[in-house]
């Protein structure tokens, strides 16, 4: 190994080039500070500032038309149209427009404000010493002060063209979320209701397809019921069923305690919706001794000889009730449909 020793009168220039001293100290690690300001061309010409703003209103104006363009675009293209798009090939129209308008109205927002940002609002950077957690009065009001000058910098009460437009691009583009609830399904109407029970309508044996007459009901039995003129091959048939299905009972009179159920009823023969009121599952437990029935999913219990009232479980509503009745042929027949909502409850059930 060499024994040649390096200069040392060399070592301090590599050093303190390396560190990269401030000028005019010692110090190679001391606090340079802040670079000159230099202002922008819109800082000092007017004209200047007036374009960018123009240029910020247009990129907010172009957002607001794209979210339009988003709008229409879900309601002109079908779901199954597809064209050829170079380079991408056949895409779905309906998804590449929405795609597409989307971005950009989302894309000239975040453009529109970066402009701004860049060429309007102050560009002057202030160095603020690091603070406990807790502000002091006097930093709150500073911050506030700060927050009012801010404000007063960006120029958004003077320059209300760009305020205006995007105020506009803002308020628009929420509205491709809500056009997109529209995927979720058609509005349900009146539909949960009603249900194909109407005064006339026999009931049908679920098991023969044969219309039930009161003497098919003994007491103590379970049958059940669909509407007559339901076909079970409809392409909608477990649709309908799932609000239709109807549990028959026969009671002894004399137990049955409700005076309005006694009314609905024929002969002690009492019909309720089959739907559990917690959830929609389908009941099926009957306890001919307590006239109990039971949903199979979370154990409601319903009193059949006391308007189905809820004894135990989670639902929150008694099984609807089917007013019934005997037609000219002695069969038995609905005077009506349900008393009110089938299945589980709804934010708009009274």
């Amino acid at each position: 190994m060499s024994s040649q020793q390096i200069p040392e009168d060399s070592l301090p220039a590599v050093q303190e080039t390396a560190h990269g001293a401030v000028e005019g100290t010692d110090d190679p690690f001391a606090d340079p500070g802040l670079p000159a300001h230099k202002p922008r061309i819109q800082d000092l010409d007017e004209r200047a500032a007036n374009r960018s703003e123009r240029a910020v209103a247009l990129m907010f104006t172009l957002s607001m038309l794209a979210t339009v363009g988003f709008i229409a675009s879900y309601v002109i293209f079908p779901v199954d149209k597809i064209v050829y798009i170079w380079p991408f090939g056949h895409v779905s129209a309906l998804n590449f427009s929405l795609g597409l308008t989307l971005g950009a109205a989302l894309f000239f927002i975040g453009a529109g404000a970066v402009h701004w940002a860049r060429t309007l609002m102050s560009d002057v950077e202030v160095a603020a010493e690091r603070h406990p957690i807790e502000a002091t009065p006097e930093v709150k009001a500073q911050v506030m002060a700060d927050f009012a000058a801010g404000a007063e910098e960006s120029a958004i009460g003077r320059r209300k063209l760009i305020r205006n437009t995007m105020f506009g691009a803002l308020a628009l583009v929420p509205l491709s979320g809500v056009v997109l609830l529209r995927d979720l399904g058609p509005l349900p109407e009146k539909k949960l209701r009603t249900t194909l029970w109407a005064e006339g309508k026999q009931l049908i044996n679920m098991n023969t397809m044969k219309p039930l007459r009161p003497e098919h009901i003994t007491v103590g039995s379970l049958a059940f019921a669909m509407p007559e003129g339901l076909d079970p091959e409809s392409h909608d048939f477990q649709t309908q069923m799932g609000k239709a299905a109807l549990m028959i009972v026969r009671i002894e009179p004399d137990d049955i305690k409700d005076k309005r159920q006694r009314d609905w009823a024929h002969e002690g023969i009492v019909a309720f919706s089959k739907i559990c009121t917690h959830v929609g599952c389908p009941i099926s437990l009957y306890e001919q001794q307590t006239h109990h029935v039971l949903c199979p999913c979370h154990q409601s219990t319903f009193d059949l000889s006391d308007g189905a009232r809820v004894i135990f479980g989670p639902a929150g509503h008694p099984l609807p009730q089917l007013r019934i009745g005997v037609n000219s042929e002695g069969n038995l027949e609905a005077l009506g449909d349900f008393d009110e909502p089938v299945g589980a409850a709804f934010w708009e059930r009274g």
